[in-house]
This record gives structure tokens, sequence and C-alpha cells, in this order.
């Protein structure tokens, strides 16, 4: 049977560094005994004022390529996860294709915002899975949400960051690796609690819109603490029963890189130590639909993940919407 096997990662963050004492100044109070103590955050990057989504795709993707050996005319499709794409329209992922010159790959953008990684991830394997056209799948994770920010909001100024990474699928016959299981879930109740709500048909962007900073992130209420906690549990748990295992025979859960206690809530539910769950947070800040990948390749690079590992991928993001992939590595 054919599958899907992880052939190589890479990830890009910018120069720029913001230590916590950053926010300090800019909000006038001390936000760092928070960032560190509830989300282990002590420092993010954020992209120059020249830098946008597509170079940070470009520099992660060129790596991935590099690491495997492959010719960017060698793949066959591109996908670019991310809810702060280049422009609204045309996509990221055509941009990035004719930076990389892959002259043979299909192009698309995938939106489910922090969930987007693991959403494109299952999306590829099944392209790879079942049409023997497609060899090669290049799946890029990016975030500049500094861009969104609004500078006087500590609910988010604080915590999100920019980042990319990127995976390269290599479809393989007969072979007890690759791609494993999967779960899309979304609770659209939750659809006006958190996002960028300006520059789309509902909300075009005025003058006027401008002023009340539409165009910016805005978090509107608080989700249920123990929801994410709640949501990974089951996924991990789910995951676990499609393929016929035990949550400590995982090697690593990858989770998404928002809130350190939330994850360890997460493998203390499933009976696992807490760091088999890799974490990047710390010195990255919240990367959104980049955190996952970013926070893969640092584990492989690592050493960490090795050959035949079981991973779990486990992403939620605004909308509210999760995706959970298991692959052995």
């Amino acid at each position: 049977m054919r599958n899907a096997l992880i052939k190589s990662t890479g990830a890009y963050l910018p120069e720029r560094v913001l230590p916590n004492s950053y926010f300090n100044e800019l909000l006038g109070e001390d936000v760092d005994t928070w960032l560190k103590e509830n989300l282990a955050i002590y420092e993010r990057r954020w992209c120059a004022e020249h830098e946008s989504t597509a170079d940070l795709c470009e520099h992660a993707a060129k790596t991935a390529l590099a690491r495997a050996g492959v010719d960017p005319n060698e793949l066959n499709l591109i996908i670019v996860a991310t809810d702060t794409p280049e422009y609204l329209s045309p996509s990221t992922a055509s941009i990035i294709q004719f930076r990389l010159q892959a002259g043979h790959a299909g192009t698309f953008d995938l939106n489910t915002a922090c969930a987007g990684f693991t959403t494109a991830l299952d999306v590829g394997t099944k392209y790879i899975r079942t049409d023997e056209r497609y060899q090669y799948v290049l799946i890029i994770g990016a975030y500049t949400m500094s861009k969104y920010l609004d500078m006087s909001d500590k609910k988010t100024v604080t915590i999100f960051a920019d980042g990319a990474g990127a995976v390269l699928l290599e479809a393989k016959e007969d072979t007890d690796r690759g791609f494993l299981a999967s779960e899309l879930i979304t609770l659209g109740q939750y659809y006006d609690g958190m996002g960028i709500y300006g520059g789309g048909s509902k909300q075009p962007i005025t003058h006027e819109s401008i002023d009340r900073k539409e165009h910016l992130l805005k978090l509107f209420y608080r989700f249920p603490p123990e929801l994410n906690p709640q949501m990974w549990t089951r996924m991990a748990k789910n995951l676990c029963g499609k393929i016929g295992i035990k949550p400590d025979e995982v090697s690593q859960y990858l989770i998404t890189q928002v809130n350190i206690n939330s994850i360890r809530k997460t493998l203390s539910n499933l009976n696992v130590p807490h760091d088999r769950a890799h974490t990047t947070m710390h010195y990255y800040g919240y990367t959104g639909s980049a955190s996952i990948p970013i926070a893969l390749d640092d584990a492989i690079q690592k050493g960490k993940i090795k050959e035949n590992d079981i991973i779990f991928f486990i992403g939620s993001g605004g909308g509210l919407s999760f995706g959970s992939l298991a692959m052995r590595y």
C-alpha cells in the first residue's frame, strides 16, 4: 500500500528577538512574570519591517528541500497553512511555487487558523495515498501575526510571534512508516471569539474600520481554560484507539505551542511523562500554524525523534478548529 512519509523538515525564525522585558516597557507594567509562570514564554521572534509571510515560507521550504536533496521541480504540490497570508488573494502558495521555481507543483492555501498545519498535513498525506501522480508534497505552516497586533492590547501583543515550518512528504510503497490516522473537529459556536475580522466581505477595510482597528487581531472573550486539554486528550485517545496503541507508546506529542500548562495537563490526563511533548514557545513565542512544524523540526534536529517513532500532531485554533494526526516517522 502507498503511504506518505516525512522525508525532511525545515524551519525559519526571524532574526528580531523581543524579550518579555520589551513588553514591560511598552505596556508600563510587569507582564514578564505572568508570561513565564503561565505560558513559559521568555522571548519571541518578530519579522523585520520588510519581511512577510512568503519570506518566512521560502526560507523554511528551501531548508527542507536541501536536507532532502530534492529539486523543486520534483514537487507535485505545495500547501501553505496560514491565517496571515501574503495577500487576501492570490494564494501565498503560488508565490512560493514561483520563488522556488517548482514548475511542476500545484498550489493552494489552507486556513483553519492555528490548526492549519495539522489539517494541511492530513490533506497532503491523502493526496499521496490516493493519487499515484503525487510523489512529493510540501506542507508549510506560516505565521506573521506581529503584522496584525494592537500594540496596546496586552491580551494579545505579548503572546503572538512569527515563524514558519516546512515538512516534505514523500510517497513510499509497502512500508510500515508514515501516516497512521487523523481526525478533524470544529466547535463553530466559538467562531466569534478571536480572529482578524476586518478585510473580508463581512467587514471590508475602510478608513472608519482602520480607526476602529478592525484589521487587527481581536480577542472578544476568553475560551474555557479546560477546553484545549479536554479536546487534546480526547483526540489523542481517539488516535490511540484507531491505531491500537496506548498513550505511553507515543514517542512525542507535538501540540499547539500556546500554553505550557495546557500541554502538561493533557499529558497528565494521558498518564504520559511531560517530556514526551517537545516545546519551543519558550524562545519563539506562539507561532500559530507554524508552531507544530517548528517544534517538529527542533525535536528532530535535537535527536528527540528517530526513525520508526510514533508521533502525534495535535493542533487547535480559532474557529474553533482542531486537527490531529498520527505518523510513524
